[in-house]
């Protein structure tokens, strides 16, 4: 057995206090240099924060970001640094510079790629792609979210719309008490998956969610653990403890599932169908996209498409059911405009003039992405809002916080659709502002969809019933965001409408 010396134990030891001491010395100098002499210095913000980005990490990973970063912009104002290289911004302004579209010879501020990591394919979808193949697979889905498409989906979007409101009577009349949150959920889902993959998820028959969706919702939580391993990425040989197996095998299996159903409805080949694929197939050409672009954005959809638009139905219920002289305003204007349910058409429902106020609304107080979307600025860097922001650093417009603002709009926390209809006492909020639906080029494709789905969903099911609000859901707002809101259930009693 060899022998070790004391000395020789001694000058291991002293080389680890060495190389301790110098990483001591290492981040206090560089705290320093970046609290207080770095070009972002002058930016308002906790100096904590400017040199450590662990308190972000932090409340990311419990879920408490978006509401601690309101904290902070109301503390510090419209425009915060929130870590040594990430600068957050509540302003119109921002918006337009970080997202809009840029003038010739400027150039555009690219998708933060820690944020927007790249598919396990290989093949890029619409959100990850670079600006060129961003463009190309814009073009060919824009046939497929177009006003005409939109008409032509009208008689799929009501047979589930239609099947919902089936449900629901059978509920109603057996006394039952709903969670609004899963209905809305399954109602979107099968809707999307009918429109993507050619098929539903028949959550509507069953009354239960498919498996796959339940995928998909871990995949949104996994999100989070992946993002702080790629800012630290010598923590990845803790991976295996950070980030719950479940979660990783759910993915697996999530994007198995994805590519194997849209594989299935590409060798269908049919293009006179009302669906995504159809339009997609039937202007497909050598500058299209490939199966691997196919497949991936077809999975996307599903969540970009669904959960989104029952989050916002979910929201804008909840906070209606919670000011009875609101909900009651938008019944009333529902049922004096149309004597009968099918009347209630994609294009009558956009004449309904206090509903698109009650959307409004229910975007600032629940917003269906409530972080922000990160972007880099330019390498030769930016003025954002009058502070010169350097190169690759990442900037971006949280929305919760921006709508929950007082410095854009007045007792933001209250739910009043008049603020969008011209009431003097909301005069000088900052409405410019909202902008659920991102702005520029790269702003969401499904827009008008999501917007169709709402507002037919929600006008029939004020036409049809009564809805009461169950004292036990009465906080339901008090929730975790990991990326998405965690929703839990809005229980509501369901009376059908007597028109004897």
């Amino acid at each position: 057995m060899p022998i070790v010396s004391l000395g020789s134990l001694a000058s291991v030891g002293g080389l680890g206090a060495a190389l301790v001491g110098a990483w001591v010395l290492y981040f206090f100098v560089s705290s320093v240099y970046y609290a207080f002499f770095h070009s972002l210095a002058k930016v308002p913000g906790p100096k904590l924060y400017a040199f450590w980005d662990l308190p972000h990490l932090y409340y990311l990973v419990r879920g408490e970001w978006p509401q601690k970063l309101k904290q902070l912009h109301d503390e510090y104002g419209p425009v915060v640094r929130i870590t040594h290289r990430h600068v957050s911004f509540i302003t119109p302004g921002a918006w337009k510079t970080i997202y809009g579209h840029r003038s010739v010879g400027q150039e555009s501020f690219q998708k933060d790629r820690v944020s927007y990591r790249p598919t396990r394919s290989g093949h890029p979808h619409i959100i990850v792609a670079n600006d060129a193949d961003h463009r190309r697979q814009r073009r060919l889905l824009s046939h497929a979210f177009s006003e005409k498409a939109l008409r032509g989906q009208e008689d799929i979007m009501k047979h589930y719309v239609d099947l919902f409101l089936a449900k629901l009577t059978e509920k109603a009349r057996a006394g039952e008490t709903i969670d609004i949150v899963r209905w809305y959920n399954f109602t979107t889902f099968d809707l999307i998956g009918d429109l993507a993959f050619g098929q539903p998820f028949e959550c509507l028959t069953s009354g239960d969610y498919h498996p796959w969706i339940a995928m998909i919702f871990n995949n949104i939580k996994l999100g989070v653990y992946i993002e702080v391993l790629r800012r630290h990425p010598s923590l990845d040989i803790l991976k295996t403890l950070l980030v719950p197996k479940k979660l990783v095998r759910s993915q697996l299996e999530h994007l198995a599932l994805s590519e194997q159903t849209a594989k299935r409805r590409l060798a269908n080949a049919d293009v006179t169908r009302e669906d995504f694929m159809s339009y997609i197939l039937r202007h497909n050409d050598e500058k299209g996209m490939s199966e691997g672009e196919i497949v991936e954005n077809a999975q996307l959809l599903i969540i970009a498409g669904s959960e989104t638009t029952a989050t916002q139905l979910s929201g804008t219920t909840f906070y209606l059911l919670k000011n009875p002289d609101k909900y009651d305003r938008l019944v009333r204007e529902i049922r004096d405009t149309f004597k009968r349910e099918e009347d209630i058409t994609l294009l009558e429902v956009n004449k309904l003039e206090y509903m698109l106020a009650v959307f409004e609304e229910g975007f600032r107080m629940y917003p269906p992405a409530p972080l922000a979307l990160p972007r880099v600025t330019p390498p030769k860097g930016e003025y954002v809002e009058g502070y010169w922001i350097p190169g690759d650093t990442t900037v971006s417009v949280p929305q919760w916080a921006a709508y929950q603002s007082e410095s854009n709009f007045r007792n933001p926390q209250k739910f009043a659709p008049e603020r969008w209809l011209g009431d003097p006492e909301y005069d000088h909020d900052v409405r410019a502002v909202l902008q659920p639906f991102s702005v520029g080029p790269r702003n969401c494709i499904g827009k008008n969809l999501a917007y169709a789905e709402m507002r037919l969903i929600l006008a029939r099911l004020l036409w049809n019933f009564d809805l009461e609000l169950i004292p036990e859901s009465r906080n339901w707002n008090d929730q975790k965001i990991y990326v998405l809101w965690q929703k839990g259930a809005i229980n509501v009693k369901l009376t059908p409408v007597s028109r004897d």
